[in-house]
């Protein structure tokens, strides 16, 4: 149970610090983050998280995560479905946290409240076979990361470093493919509040998550296995 609550509010954190950053400062007036401050914030949720519960959970945030670190070995298949739950739950109450906030502005209009999307939805208008490149690609980048990263042969203590900036990079190239999801957990809490167009694509932003970071699993395990 204590794992389950790190998961919750760890990923409560991501949804809430990089959707939040997109939602509320990201086309702010003048003093704007625009792409590059949303890219950072994303990293800086993971990289924050790391430190303060991977000792208790292993700070996955993500149900791709999970599913990519059971494909490399690393992780007890039986608690898969447990964590998921907690990191939907978590993501679908940090969303919850942002949409408050938000519409306490005079003339407040929910918008694309940061959802994940392709063709008219796509910030840049990418279509659904870009996205779907995209996703599978930048997901299989970050379990590599994670998988490397917290190897029993890395170096101690810099996993988050990693991590987080790994995050920022794959936000960087993404956002305006997808608005960058590598997260089926945080594209789901932003479609319930969305719903119509956001709910009919996210099947995109389970499969092809989930797709990469099994890819992901099995090359790291083929490339370097964990001993012991």
């Amino acid at each position: 149970m204590k794992k389950l609550v790190a998961e919750f509010i760890g990923t409560l954190w991501l949804v809430l610090g990089g959707c939040g950053s997109a939602v509320l400062a990201a086309a702010y007036p003048e003093l704007g983050i625009g792409f590059v401050g949303v890219a950072i914030a994303f990293g800086l949720t993971v990289l924050t998280m790391v430190y303060a519960i991977g000792h208790i959970s292993g700070c996955h945030l993500n149900p791709a995560v999970s599913i990519g670190l059971w494909a490399g070995g690393r992780f007890d298949g039986k608690e898969l479905i447990p964590y998921i739950i907690a990191q939907v739950l978590g993501g679908i109450a940090g969303a919850g946290i942002l949409y408050m906030i938000a519409s306490g502005k005079p003339g407040f209009e929910l918008g694309g409240f940061a959802a994940n999307g392709f063709g008219e939805h796509s910030p840049g208008g990418y279509g659904m076979l870009s996205a779907l490149v995209c996703e599978v690609v930048m997901t299989f980048m970050f379990l590599l990361i994670i998988l490397g990263a917290t190897h029993s042969k890395a170096p101690a203590g810099f996993a988050g470093i990693a991590i987080g900036l790994g995050l920022t990079l794959i936000h960087l190239i993404s956002i305006p493919v997808t608005n960058t999801s590598v997260n089926p957990a945080r594209s789901s809490s932003q479609a319930l509040f969305v719903g119509d167009w956001a709910m009919d694509q996210l099947w995109l932003f389970w499969l092809a998550p989930i797709l990469g970071a099994i890819l992901a699993g099995l090359a790291y395990k083929f490339m370097s296995p964990e001993k012991g």
